[in-house]
């Protein structure tokens, strides 16, 4: 028998544990649009945030293999209420109110703004937060706020760049790494950025994965 050799990179075990997380059958659990009623808390919650429009729902979809599992609109700011999906006790996917320029009146916004604040410092079990980035345009400073957000709150994120296929191939490596250096320092930020398109599903596999790992440590 060959042995493999010893500078081949041995292949990611949670790739495996991942597909198969992702492969169970996702359900809506619940939408809530404040605080006092959040569902209760069970395994590892993995929320997902980003600017109206950004492709949140759409990424729920192609996560979990389900073409209408989340609602996706063309209407900035559609998601007006923390959504819930789950699969098995293990995790549960969190779908967060698109934030920047919602068309909705001032003093809802501003009462999404404070629902997300008390989630993100109340729920022991949120493991990390996901927080997505058209790979287009890069970090805006409305995502600077939430990100400035998320380390004054000491919350573990990571940033999933969104529509990457929208992005020549020759430019993608310069703006991964762009945005690489623009988290370097941030204390709260995980150092792996995740280049994904709902449309072909490149980074999908990688992006499951990296959820799976977070599960089993978190357990």
């Amino acid at each position: 028998m060959t042995e493999r050799a010893s500078n081949t990179p041995a292949a990611d075990p949670f790739l495996e544990t991942g597909r198969l997380m992702f492969a169970a059958d996702w359900q809506f659990i619940a939408a809530a649009p404040t605080i006092e009623v959040l569902p209760p808390m069970l395994g590892v919650e993995v929320a997902l945030a980003g600017r109206s429009n950004v492709g949140k729902s759409s990424l729920v979809n192609a996560l979990t293999g389900r073409k209408a599992l989340a609602r996706t609109s063309v209407t900035p700011g559609r998601t007006q209420e923390l959504i819930f999906f789950r699969a098995e006790p293990e995790l549960t996917l969190v779908d967060m109110p698109g934030y920047g320029f919602a068309k909705a009146p001032k003093d809802k916004v501003d009462a999404w703004t404070r629902t997300i604040r008390a989630y993100l410092r109340g729920r022991v079990n949120l493991g990390r937060v996901f927080v997505l980035i058209d790979s287009r345009h890069g970090i805006k400073p409305v995502d600077e706020e939430i990100l400035d957000l998320l380390d004054k709150a000491a919350v573990s994120y990571a940033l999933v760049l969104t529509k990457i296929d929208q992005v020549k191939p020759t430019a993608r490596p310069h703006v991964i790494a762009a945005v690489q250096e623009q988290i370097r320092k941030r204390p709260a930020a995980y150092p792996e950025v995740f280049p994904t398109s709902s449309n072909t599903g490149e980074g999908f596999a990688e992006l499951r994965a990296a959820i799976a790992r977070l599960v089993a440590e978190r357990s």
